[in-house]
């Protein structure tokens, strides 16, 4: 099914360069320079400071002063809150992403229209008029270099702010007024500031201002879609926008029309559902934008500009490099985790794809090969716990799951899936007879992981809040971000010289703060704000000063830099575009900041700041757009129609209502960022799978592996499309190989769905809930609902990874391939194969539930009997061929056991 196409490898490039190549072709941003850098950074780094407050302290803003009390500078609603985290967004939108660039249909009928004119009136008054005019429009609309920002830009981004301001300044107005009369009821632009009634003229003497505010809002945020995230979605979105209005005059004397007829809404009622209520824009996704997903894309952005993806990286290449196919191992194992930072399977792609492709190349492994191997893993981060992607957080929010119970359950799911990839890896380097790297190109594992094994501590840390202490989702991300700042201010103030003093301050603030809780009842901070005092035992008292260690990490780690400016920094190991900023500002400014500690330090925090925001403002623009989707559905009445629709459709059959969502999934995501197609899908589909007695967390879960498969699934395949840019490698041929690899993706969410023992879940009236122990001592259930199912899924991806390569001591035959899938079906998925054995004896008049648990044990008995007797069929092949002692490919015997071992 996969096959190494391409057999010369050509000179590289450099790989980075190629990446950033690639990444720009793809992502359309601009490359700007001098000051727009410095506005965009300073829109990011108070965009990032916004919601790290939010992270902090709440939606009330004060802070105290020590010996003068607090200022209160006011509170805001989370309504009020959502308006500018969209505001925000809408402006690096607007900086980041250009308008035109003068190949559109518009600009090219200006410019076309523009050089007819010059061409017949030739060197006259006309012709010079006319191209003024052109060159004017350009001026304004168009950045053909997407070098700068325009005048339409920084018009567009003044209009942002005005219902923003509208939102903050006139929140009364929205609450006891239009909520109660409708837009209709608000006041007009003289009534609401009387020193603009001059301009009330046209529409602004038409309409309140209320509704002028909301039409600008929906506008600002289709125009923000169309530049950051493609003129698809925006079309989507428009489509929904005109069927609210105009969906009444579908005729209801047609069947599937009379569906989607709607009653007849007024523009005032759309306007007010999609702006002034939690049902659109400002909706379910945006708010956990605000309250979750921001803030962890956050502590990747930290956790990245620290250098713990370089050194993860390295580390899975320390581990894996020398083995057979090492590359492409390492490749599995970094680019899982550095997805699982970035959220974004592109971005991951071009990020570790840099690294980890040109050097499966040069192992051995063909382009197309390389390229599909780093597109798949990428695509896979955003389902692998601690953190997954965005949508893991909407997944939080929709089905009412504490996060600590997503990432429990996502667990094993994510591990099934990248074994998968191992294995297949692992039989394609066997079948191509693809070494490792030498060990001198490998950095040393005991000396890396001294440099920088405290990389670690902030996953640990945010599992123990996240698991442990059970803190809510915002608060452990505020937590693990403050403890990482903290952690590399220590990092950054460390050399041998400094070290000793360094450890005895830090501890010795630690036994202050404790022996201050246990003295006064407070914190020395506590004391200096009149903070409240409590009871404190001893050992309380060091586990209480235990939630300051970020806090005095901090100000120990600043003090000794600040002491020490200029003293090496021997474990401080920043990512490039960290360095590659303080050369930037070093370079212009004539300063020396990338010399000093403290000043790469700053950079360091300022610079994850900045890289936040401009990951978040994809992000936000695409939940912001998506939710006009579910408000229009909401107030349409759609929802009703669609669900009776669907199981009209379905003829009741789980089994043709999975497929249906699969196939729904993997199309709605082409194209579309992946927190637009889960709500999409989960507003469409959601509310019917739980019927058919799903548990729902198993039902999202869902939707996400399915959709994840659209970023490698030809035609549209955006992360097989840059893997093939980075590899030189043809597009269609890499992505097709990416979609193969990637059939783990929907083996495993079809697995977990029958059996949802796979997620540790226990399905009761529908409902699932994690195991407990007395769930697991249950061993009648435990036995042949978890363990069976967990295990044989792992041998059925175990399978389906030799059908994909084609490989098991030797080729595997063709018709050997597909008794491997239908045990690897079998095996993981019985009840594809029970429920239409059951609805086809039923059909000729037997009434037999196939479909029960002693059934599925058997049926997952037949799948690993014909496992195992395909395997052992081909490794007899490879003895009689003499395959099994290498004389034909130097494979040796153990080789093949090896994928299964090493994993």
């Amino acid at each position: 099914m996969t096959s190494n196409t391409s057999t010369d490898i050509e000179p590289e490039e450099d790989p980075s360069e190629v990446a950033e190549e690639v990444f720009e072709e793809i992502d359309n941003r601009r490359s700007l320079s001098g000051a727009a850098v410095v506005a965009v950074a300073a829109v990011g780094i108070t965009f990032s400071a916004f919601q790290l407050w939010l992270g902090a302290r709440g939606f009330v803003f004060d802070f105290g002063i020590p010996g003068y009390g607090t200022i209160d500078l006011g509170s805001l609603s989370s309504l009020q809150i959502r308006a500018i985290h969209v505001n925000f967004a809408l402006v690096l939108a607007f900086l980041l992403f250009p308008g035109s660039n003068g190949s559109g249909l518009l600009t090219g009928l200006v410019d076309r229209a523009a050089r007819a004119v010059s061409d017949r009136a030739g060197d006259s008054p006309v012709s010079t008029v006319v191209s003024g005019v052109r060159d004017a429009l350009w001026w304004v609309f168009v950045d053909e270099e997407s070098s700068r920002i325009t005048p339409s830009d920084l018009v567009l981004i003044l209009f942002s702010t005005f219902p923003t301001l509208y939102y903050v300044t006139r929140y009364s107005e929205i609450t006891d007024v239009i909520r109660v009369r409708g837009l209709g009821g608000a006041g007009g632009l003289s009534e609401v500031y009387p020193w603009l009634a001059p301009l009330e003229v046209g529409p602004l003497a038409e309409y309140t201002l209320a509704y002028l505010m909301g039409v600008l809002a929906i506008l600002l945020v289709l125009e923000a879609t169309r530049r950051a995230l493609g003129l698809l979605l925006t079309l989507l979105v428009s489509l929904f926008l005109l069927y609210a209005k105009y969906g009444y005059l579908l005729p209801r004397d047609l069947p599937v029309a009379r569906t989607f007829a709607t009653s007849q809404l007024r523009w005032n009622q759309i306007v007010q559902n999609l702006w002034y209520t939690v049902e659109g824009i400002l909706g379910v996704p945006v708010g956990v934008s605000v309250r979750f997903i921001y803030i962890f894309i956050l502590f990747g952005a930290f956790l990245e500009m620290s250098g713990a993806g370089k050194w993860f990286i390295d580390l899975a290449y320390s581990i894996t490099g020398t083995r057979k196919g090492g590359p492409a191992k390492a490749s599995v194992v970094a680019s899982g985790f550095m997805g699982m930072l970035s959220g974004s399977s592109v971005a991951n792609t071009v990020t570790t794809g840099a690294l980890t492709i040109p050097l499966m190349k040069r192992s051995g492994y063909s382009p197309e090969f390389s390229g599909a191997v780093e597109s798949s893993v990428s695509s896979g981060g955003q389902i692998l716990p601690p953190v997954m992607g965005a949508a893991a957080f909407l997944i939080v929010e929709y089905t009412g799951t504490p996060f600590r119970e997503v990432v429990i359950a996502a667990t094993l799911p994510a591990i099934a899936f990248f074994f998968g990839m191992w294995v297949m890896v692992h039989f394609e380097a066997a079948k191509h007879d693809i070494g490792g790297l030498a060990r001198s190109e490998l950095l040393d594992l005991g000396p890396h992981m001294r440099r920088g094994w405290f990389y670690l501590v902030p996953l640990g840390l945010l599992l123990y809040y996240l698991v442990i202490a059970r803190l809510s989702v915002g608060r452990a991300g505020w937590l693990t971000i403050a403890a990482t700042i903290g952690l590399i201010a220590l990092v950054a103030a460390y050399n041998r010289r400094l070290g000793p003093y360094l450890v005895g301050t830090f501890a010795a603030v630690y036994a202050l703060f404790a022996g201050s809780l246990f003295a006064l009842g407070t914190t020395p901070v506590g004391l200096l704000y009149g903070a409240e005092t409590a009871d404190f035992g001893l050992v309380a008292a060091f586990g209480e000063a235990a939630s300051s260690l970020p806090t005095i990490a901090t100000v120990v780690g600043v003090a000794f830099l600040l002491a020490d400016p200029s003293g090496d920094a021997p474990l401080l190991e920043l990512d490039d575009s960290v360095e590659n900023s303080i050369d930037w500002v070093d370079e212009r400014l004539g300063t020396g900041i990338g010399g000093t500690r403290v000043g790469r330090f700053g950079s360091f925090v300022v610079k994850a700041m900045d890289s936040g925001a401009r990951t978040a403002t994809l992000v936000v623009v695409a939940v912001a757009a998506a939710g006009i989707i579910p408000g229009v559905i909401g107030i349409t009445g759609l929802g009703g129609s669609l669900r009776a629709l669907i199981l009209e459709v379905s003829g009741g059959s789980l089994v043709l209502l999975l497929i249906l969502a699969g196939i729904a999934a993997v199309i709605v995501g082409m194209g579309m960022p992946t927190t637009v197609m889960y709500i999409i899908i989960v507003v469409l589909l959601g509310p019917v799978l739980p019927d058919f007695g799903i548990a729902i967390l198993a039902v999202h879960l869902f939707v996400l592996y399915l959709g994840l498969m659209a970023d490698v699934t030809p035609p549209v395949m955006v992360a097989a499309y840059a893997a093939a840019g980075i590899a030189k490698s043809d597009p269609f041929e890499t992505g097709k190989q990416a979609f193969l690899l990637s059939l783990n993706k929907i083996l495993v969410p079809f697995a977990f769905v029958f059996s949802p023992g796979i997620l540790l879940l226990r399905t009761r009236d529908g409902e699932g809930s994690i195991l407990t122990g007395t769930d697991v001592a249950d061993l009648g259930f435990f036995v042949p609902e978890v363990a069976v199912p967990i295990v044989a899924t792992f041998a059925g991806v175990y399978g389906l990874g030799v059908a994909i390569i084609g490989y098991y001591h030797t080729d595997v035959r063709r018709g050997s391939r597909a008794a491997l899938v239908a045990a690897a079906v079998l095996l993981s998925i019985p009840g594809m194969v029970l429920l239409p054995a059951s609805a086809a004896l039923g059909l000729v008049g037997v009434d037999a539930s196939l479909y029960t648990v002693s059934n599925d044990v058997i049926a997952r008995g037949a799948g690993a009997v014909m496992l195992a007797v395909g395997l052992i069929r081909n490794r007899r092949r490879a003895g009689e061929r003499g395959t099994s002692t290498g004389t034909a490919s130097g494979v040796t015997a153990t080789d093949a056991g090896d994928a299964a071992v090493e994993s």
